[in-house]
């Protein structure tokens, strides 16, 4: 019979001081700037290779790898390099590929994850949190184990959302959070990790079309889709992206229109324009209240003031977005 017994994951050593860090876009290089700031040996970076990023055919590195450039640092795309220089503990912040469990049987790994586990585990834990109205969240300090975010949790960190969060503000908060969490444990030493308990939610990376509005949807859940960044609906054919936005309970029966009914699906179709007048954006009926649209852009234009889109798209009350 063939040996088919693994071996056990390989333990981190309380105070590390070698590393090799994994990550790859914008938000891992906080974390790296940070380890090398505070004097720990950073033995080499991996990454993801380099690729055309924006128009043009031209290759270029990602955020982590010119970071580490501009360190001074040893770049590797080969992630079975990290067993061939001596590291302490690897770590790990949005490196976008699943650790095997070869290299994690060779070096100990940890990751920054950006949620309070096992709340949304997965790719995509900020812009889950957000659009699915969370109060807090947070960040965790763990063990890279085999499973997709199942590790023990050495230490972690809670946040409120704020009203006032969007998808760029919190995530640089996070980061920030994570950042002093990582290196603070670091140097003071992992202890250790406590095994994650509830019940585990998922957060699959958004495709596209989820940032498509419906307006048959609540209002707070196209308010929340909008502070991710780049929701869009049609005007008259053309994308119209939607860059603020938030729900217009107050908003009644303003100006006499006939179509400033309450919002709700019984009085108009998800989508129509409210009321045009004295209002400081454009208000559209949804699912159930008054959406009050903000900041808005146009198709091939830059973003621009919702009331002054409206004057120039001489938009009317009745008017339909997304059809």
């Amino acid at each position: 019979m063939p040996d088919t017994s693994e071996a056990p994951l390989a333990a981190p050593p309380d105070r590390p001081r070698r590393l090799v860090y994994l990550g790859t876009p914008e938000v891992a290089v906080p974390p790296l700037r940070a380890l090398h700031a505070a004097g720990f040996e950073i033995a080499l970076v991996v990454t993801r290779p380099d690729r055309r990023r924006g128009r043009g055919s031209a290759t270029s590195p990602s955020p982590v790898k010119a970071a580490a450039l501009d360190l001074g640092l040893a770049v590797e795309h080969d992630l079975a390099r990290v067993a061939e220089v001596g590291a302490d503990l690897g770590v790990v912040v949005a490196y976008g590929r699943i650790i095997p469990r070869p290299v994690l049987e060779v070096l100990a790994m940890v990751n920054i994850h950006f949620s309070l586990l096992p709340r949304w585990r997965g790719a995509a834990p900020v812009e889950r949190a957000l659009l699915a109205g969370d109060r807090r969240t947070g960040v965790c300090l763990m063990e890279v184990a085999e499973g997709l975010d199942t590790g023990g949790v050495y230490a972690s960190v809670e946040t409120e959302i704020t009203p006032d969060d969007t998808l760029e503000s919190l995530r640089g908060r996070l980061v920030d959070l994570g950042t002093e969490l990582l290196v603070g444990r670091l140097r003071e030493g992992l202890g250790p990790a406590v095994p994650q308990a509830g019940e585990p939610t998922y957060a699959a990376k958004l495709d596209p079309a989820e940032y498509g509005i419906d307006w048959s949807r609540s209002a707070r859940e196209i308010a929340a889709l909008v502070r991710l960044g780049g929701a869009h609906t049609t005007w008259r054919g053309k994308r119209l992206k939607v860059w603020a936005a938030h729900v217009g309970d107050d908003v009644s029966r303003a100006d006499g229109d006939e179509f400033a009914g309450d919002g709700s699906p019984d009085s108009v179709v998800p989508g129509t324009v409210l009321t045009v007048p004295a209002v400081e954006g454009v208000v559209v009926a949804t699912g159930d209240h008054p959406l009050v649209l903000t900041t808005l852009q146009p198709e091939g234009k830059a973003r621009q003031d919702a009331r002054a889109w409206r004057n120039g798209a001489h938009l009317v009350a009745g008017d339909r977005l997304g059809s």
